[in-house]
């Protein structure tokens, strides 16, 4: 959110928002208020996610997304919302894993940053 990103990792997550589809904050908690049947990946490193995740999201980070999703959401066509910090790193993940198959794939715009300025619920 406030940091300071390098021009090339700028690039290459601008090309993958170009493949990928994006939603607010606030359309994944109505989607968890309504109870919707989605998986939520928390794709940040596993030092993040144990300081504070989102309820009820599963880990897989970024940098093991590709090696580990097919274990562990077998079936390409469950609906899946990814998260990291702020938008950038789901974006990259989100579009690897659709180029693995992954045919209902949303990256979370804002990320943590974003569901915490809400100050809505997290969970240790």
């Amino acid at each position: 959110m406030g940091k300071q990103h390098a021009p090339g990792f700028l690039a290459i997550v601008r090309d993958a928002k170009t493949r990928v589809t994006e939603c607010a904050v606030a359309d994944v908690k109505k989607r968890l208020d309504a109870g919707e049947a989605f998986t939520l990946v928390d794709v940040r490193e596993e030092s993040e996610y144990a300081a504070g995740h989102l309820p009820g999201a599963v880990h897989i980070g970024k940098g093991v997304i590709e090696r580990d999703i097919e274990k562990k959401v077998p079936d390409p066509a469950t609906p899946l919302v990814l998260y990291c910090g702020g938008g950038f790193r789901s974006a990259l993940a989100a579009d690897n894993i659709q180029k693995m198959g992954y045919t209902n794939v949303v990256s979370m715009d804002g990320g943590w940053g974003g569901w915490t300025a809400k100050d809505y619920p997290t969970e240790k």
